[in-house]
């Protein structure tokens, strides 16, 4: 049985088709296979090079099959390639695919579950908002309730609480008036503590002045 046969199955009857996923994982198996002989064949390719060089002078019969074996394997090595690059090609389709396909199963899932949501009656929910409208209305009133204190405010007039507040405010209009008028005692000027201290003049020697005036009035005369 080839590798083939064993990966995917020997015949239609005895195996069932496989899920995406395992083909996909079949497919990288083989990948990961061909890969490996790559490596062994380029090595080989090496070796024949490495002995057709070593020979070429000395036995061309040994060099000559070294490098026949090296086209050989150089040959397998483009098959392999091209091998690999198909399994890349439908590897790559199948995984697209089968995201597609996971992708529609969420989609349909989906549709699913926004149709159960759908299910209810536009006449109930519009009900259901009247009944969630009055539960609000009763929840409103019954704050209302417990926040007014009990007793408190009944028997007093708004009335009187205006009249109360002109009075208030009337009052603090005259304060301002009379604070105006009044000038304030902290901006006057300090009144003098003494009157300041004049300097003393000479005095004048007015009795001899008058003796040299009479004396010179009896000479005159």
């Amino acid at each position: 049985m080839s590798l083939i046969t064993k990966l995917f199955g020997g015949g239609k009857s005895k195996q069932k088709t496989p899920t995406p996923a395992e083909a996909i994982q079949r497919l990288r198996a083989i990948e990961d296979m061909l890969i490996k002989k790559q490596d062994y064949l380029e090595k080989k390719v090496q070796q024949e090079l490495q002995t057709a060089k070593k020979n070429g002078t000395k036995n061309k019969r040994i060099a000559l099959q070294a490098l026949k074996r090296k086209k050989r394997f150089e040959k397998q090595l483009t098959q392999i390639d091209g091998t690999l690059t198909t399994i890349e090609f439908q590897r790559e389709a199948l995984e697209n695919a089968n995201t597609n396909t996971e992708v529609l199963k969420v989609m349909g899932v989906a549709a699913k579950a926004l149709k159960n949501t759908h299910e209810m009656d536009i006449d109930d929910v519009q009900n259901l908002m009247d009944e969630v409208q009055e539960q609000q209305e009763v929840a409103n009133e019954i704050s209302d309730a417990i926040s007014n204190p009990v007793g408190f405010g009944h028997d007093i007039d708004d009335d009187d609480l205006l009249q109360e507040l002109e009075d208030l405010e009337q009052e603090e209009v005259d304060q301002q008036l009379l604070n105006v008028a009044e000038p304030s005692m902290e901006k006057l000027p300090n009144p003098p503590q003494a009157e300041p201290s004049r300097p003393r003049k000479a005095k004048v020697h007015h009795e001899e002045d008058d003796d040299d005036i009479k004396e010179l009035a009896a000479w005159a005369s």
